[in-house]
This record gives structure tokens, sequence and C-alpha cells, in this order.
């Protein structure tokens, strides 16, 4: 059997599993009513700021995609994003990862290695970022004790893992700052370590970490650092805005700073790389309305159902206009990213 048959029915098999976490505790009856308790204009502006991660994002992408070319178009900083999504929301296995930077370095005449590497040290800035939130949300816990709705159980688990998240994020941006600093025996010690691969996987990981190491020389200027971990917060706190206001057009009245630890646990659910995070996010997303945010089962599968189905719409939507004005279809992105894939 070939290995991308695999690898699709291993995720097909992991989505499934995911659903039926999802779904064994819901009263699949009570959830229409649910749907349909909505206030319409608070959920208009909730699908509105469903698109806004893509401008924070792009105004973040913009800081290190400006040391290799100043003058890039914002237009296609924020269409790369969106049809990066749009590929994730549809084809398994994450593949808008690479198609968001190999979509701007086509656009923008960039070397898709460099472009490769600075969606490394996103996704690297992204959960430091939440790792951050979440700590600084538990440690200031004792200043809304009387609004918390976790229980013990569940609080010392958010602790540990909060705790585990932060851990791992300074191991990160250590590994990070050390492959900048030993980057010529860290490539050499890469590649001893790779030669049982095929030469061209070999080669193709070596450049991507041999551009990942080279855009890590934003950690040479104090100022972009800083002003890239300040647009890093603002990209997570629009995206817990739109859970907010989302969770106020279902009249779930909940602190703003009570929804991050919620959407700390929709990322490591959107993290899995199934179709359009079906099964992952929905199971997280349950789990935390559950634990962190006290709804019942049905409330929470109905919401979590509306909030994903929202997301991919807007997605899609934007995601889909792109290509219709640029003349491209998503086989030829899919191809687009599987072409720099290792």
């Amino acid at each position: 059997m070939k290995r991308p048959l695999l690898k699709l029915i291993f995720l097909l098999v992991l989505t499934g599993a995911l659903l039926y976490f999802f779904g064994r505790s819901v009263e699949w009856r009570e959830v229409p009513a649910q749907i349909a308790a909505v206030n319409p204009p608070l959920f208009l502006l909730a699908v509105a700021l469903a698109a806004l991660h893509f401008v924070t994002r792009s105004l973040r992408w913009q800081i290190l995609i400006a040391r290799q070319k100043l003058d890039v178009r914002f237009r296609n900083l924020v269409a790369a994003n969106v049809v990066g999504f749009t590929v994730s929301a549809v084809v398994p296995g994450r593949l808008g990862e690479l198609v968001k930077p190999v979509y701007l370095a086509r656009k923008e005449s960039l070397p898709a290695g460099f472009t490769i590497g600075t969606v490394v040290i996103e996704r690297i800035f992204d959960l430091t970022t939440q790792c951050f939130l979440v700590g600084a949300f538990l440690i200031s816990r004792p200043l809304f004790a009387g609004s918390w709705p976790v229980g013990a159980d569940a609080g010392r688990n958010l602790t540990f893992w909060g705790t585990a998240g932060v851990a791992l994020a300074a191991v990160l941006v250590g590994a990070s700052v050390a492959l900048f600093v030993l980057r010529d025996k860290a490539l050499r010690a890469v590649g001893f370590l790779l030669k049982p691969l095929p030469e061209r996987a070999r080669a193709a990981v070596l450049r991507a970490l041999a551009s990942f190491i080279e855009g890590l020389k934003i950690f040479r200027t104090p100022r972009q650092l800083a002003l890239y971990a300040v647009l890093s917060l603002i990209v997570w706190l629009g995206i817990v805005l739109f859970y907010w206001v989302f969770f106020f057009a279902y009249r779930v009245k909940v602190p703003y700073f009570m929804v991050v630890p919620y959407v700390f646990l929709t990322a490591v659910g959107a993290s899995i790389p199934t179709p359009g995070m079906v099964g992952g996010f929905h199971y997280f997303s349950k789990l935390g309305m559950v634990l962190l945010l006290g709804l019942q089962a049905d409330r929470a599968a109905g919401l979590t159902l509306v909030a994903h189905a929202v997301q991919i719409a807007v997605t899609c939507a934007l995601g889909y206009a792109i290509l219709a004005r640029e003349g491209l279809t998503l086989l030829q992105l899919r191809r687009m990213g599987e072409s720099e894939s290792p």
C-alpha cells in the first residue's frame, strides 16, 4: 500500500475517533435549539472578526519578509495567508503551511526556502505567545476567582499543561537561539543524522533548516524582536476577541480573559492535521467549553459546530475569491505546496 494512501487512512481514522469523543455525550435533539438561540447583530460582528487574524498575521509576517524585501505588497501577504488557510481547510496534512510561503515567494520573487523559514519562526512565536497568555492567565487567576467556573481537578490539569507549555516554549526559543549561534555545527550535525534519508529529502530538509536559521537574524535586533512579540500578542488577542464576541452572541457572558485558556485548547485541536480541523477542533473546543466555561455538553457541541463553520466559511469564501481573481485552482495550490515538501 502506498504511503499517501496509508497517511490518508490514518487521518480518516483519527478524525473519526475524535468526532466520536466529541459527540458521545451529546443529546443531539437539543443541539438545533442551542444553535438557533443567537443575537444576530453580534453574530455578524463575530463573522467579520473571523477574518481579522489574516490582517494581523500579515502585519507580523511583514517584519520577517522585510529582511529580504522591503517593498513587499501587503495585499500579497494577506492573500498568501488566506490561500494557505484555505488549503489547510480542504486538504489533509496541513499542506497550507507550505502553500502560504511558496505562494508569496512566487508573487514577490522571493526565495522559497527563506519564506518557508519565516513560517517556521511564526509557528514558534505562536506557541510561545499562547503559552505566555495561558501563563499570565494562571498567574492572575486569584483576581477573578469568584467568576472561575472550573472545578478543582480541571484547574490543576490546566495549571500542569500551562506550565508544561511555558517550559516547551522556553525550550523552543532557547533551541532557536542556539541554532543561530552554532549555525555551521548545527547544519553538520543534522546532515549527519539525516544520512539514512534519500539525498533529495536530506537536501530539502537542510535547505529549510538553513533558511530558518537565516531568518533567526531577527534575534540580533532587539527592537524588531520586541515589535514582533507585540504583534504576536495582537494576533492572538484578536483571535480571543473573535471567540469572546461569538460567546456573547450566544449569550454566554464570560470575561474576556477567561477565553484565553479555551483558545489555547482549540489551538491544540487545530494543530492535529485532519482536514479542515475536523475532529481535533471539535473535541478540544467542546472540552474547553464544558470544563473551562461551565457549559452543558449539548450547548458546547452546538456552539462548537457553529464556530467551526463560521471560520471555515469565511476562510474558504475569501480563499476562493482570491483564486478566482488570479485564475488558480486548489489543485494547482496543492501541487505548489507538494513541490517544496521534503
